[in-house]
């Protein structure tokens, strides 16, 4: 549900975000210098622009990126913006698919593993999908929550359909049947704002929360494995100690099945591996920046790309260097794709100020029982001064004393 920059891989095809544009390039190391760009606010116009499927009128949005995603080869990308659009692409090569109209914007959407189908999930709690197969046909309710969605993702199999919610839960549906539930995930105490497959162990999945905690599950049991508290991992008297935050991105690779966690508003990347054996996560380090990160993501390839808020490199590679990630600025790919960054910048600088839209979504918590306590003691002390008018006290013989009338003149 972020609506700053954004950063997206899949093999070497690269699309960085912001605002109502994106950028996509690839990180090959050959000469192939090509670059495509597409802005929403020239995306094609429909005619029932003003209604969205449910036949309500739709206020017109700005037109800024909510969610984009590649599908799982590559071939497709896809993103919401916040005038309630669907918009697909093709990307060998670059072309623009479709424009459709979705109900409600939109905080999160996956492709299945089949690549046949988009899935949406939005503010209002419900998931729609959209054939990729079909680029113009509508979407179709598929499941919905009685509290907003903040993310989705789809098993490896497309047995299932796995969605996280305010309300602390992740729910496990059966994809071809989402009335049927195959379990839930509970144990976080604030709102799931991430969930990931992890990609060559089908059966766990990754979560993180408002509640500054990393989770592992075996999600078709509905069983925590591992609990990571965030907390603890910073120092007592550092500047994000007494800062609540949640997770923005989850990224892996498999080649040291290493885990990478951005939290908003953070600069700082926190990097663990997954000990699969043990079913555990494993506490590594954590990558310190200058400057604020808007997304990473991880190349296989490559190593751990970090975009941040500064023109001069907005986009560092980060590799493993005797056991310990470290930033390579001086890649060949790196300085390529940063130009041309710098040269679109005016993309990026509207994201400088905005946050990931976490801070609102935590429990509003009212202390009731203060201002219930001294109401009563009020309630009390008129009560008192009530029966001493009524029983006034008794004079020096033990009669109540009695106030003429001249004496009160």
């Amino acid at each position: 549900m972020a609506s700053s920059a954004g950063l997206a891989l899949c093999g070497q095809a690269l699309v960085v975000r912001g605002g109502s544009r994106f950028l996509a390039t690839t990180t090959a190391s050959s000469d192939d210098d090509s670059l495509f760009t597409y802005d929403c606010s020239t995306a094609e116009k429909k005619s029932q622009e003003n209604k969205g499927e449910d036949g309500q009128p739709v206020e017109k949005g700005s037109d800024t990126i909510l969610a984009s995603t590649f599908s799982k080869s590559g071939s497709y990308f896809a993103l919401t913006d916040d005038s309630k659009r669907l918009i697909l692409f093709r990307t060998k090569p670059w072309q623009c698919l479709s424009v459709r109209t979705v109900v409600r914007r939109c905080t999160a959407l996956t492709f299945t593993a089949s690549e046949e189908k988009v899935l949406v999930a939005d503010k209002s709690g419900d998931v729609y999908s959209f054939s990729v197969l079909e680029p113009h046909g509508c979407g179709k309710l598929e499941l919905g929550h009685l509290s907003m969605l903040l993310d989705v993702a789809v098993s490896p199999d497309d047995r299932y359909v796995l969605t996280a919610d305010r309300d602390e839960k992740i729910r496990v549906s059966w994809a071809l049947a989402p009335h049927n539930i195959e379990s839930f995930c509970l144990g976080h105490t604030e709102f799931v704002s991430r969930i990931f497959m992890v990609p060559d162990h089908p059966e766990l999945l990754l979560s993180s929360s408002g509640d500054c905690t990393l989770r592992l599950w075996d999600y078709r049991r509905g069983q925590e494995l591992h609990c990571c508290h965030l907390t603890s991992l910073q120092e007592p008297a550092g500047p994000w100690s007494d800062k609540r935050f949640a997770a923005s991105r989850i990224s892996y690779w498999s080649r040291d099945s290493c885990v990478a966690l951005l939290c908003d508003s953070v600069p700082v990347v926190y990097v663990f591996q997954l000990d699969v054996p043990a079913r555990q996560l494993v506490y590594k380090q954590q990558l310190s920046f200058q400057h604020r990160v808007w997304d990473v993501a991880f190349e296989e390839s490559q190593g751990l790309w970090v975009l941040q808020d500064c023109r001069e490199a907005p986009l560092v590679l980060c590799r493993p260097v005797d056991g310990q990630w470290q930033p390579d600025p001086e890649t060949a790919v790196g300085k390529r794709v940063c130009a041309h960054l710098r040269g679109n910048w005016a993309m990026l600088e509207g994201s400088a100020g905005v946050d990931d839209g976490f801070s609102s979504l935590y429990k509003a918590t009212f202390d009731n029982m203060t201002t219930y306590l001294k109401k009563k003691e009020e309630r009390l002390q008129q009560q008192l001064r009530k029966k001493r008018h009524k029983n006034p006290s008794p004079g020096p013989n033990g009669q109540a004393k009695k106030v003429k009338s001249g004496e009160a003149s």
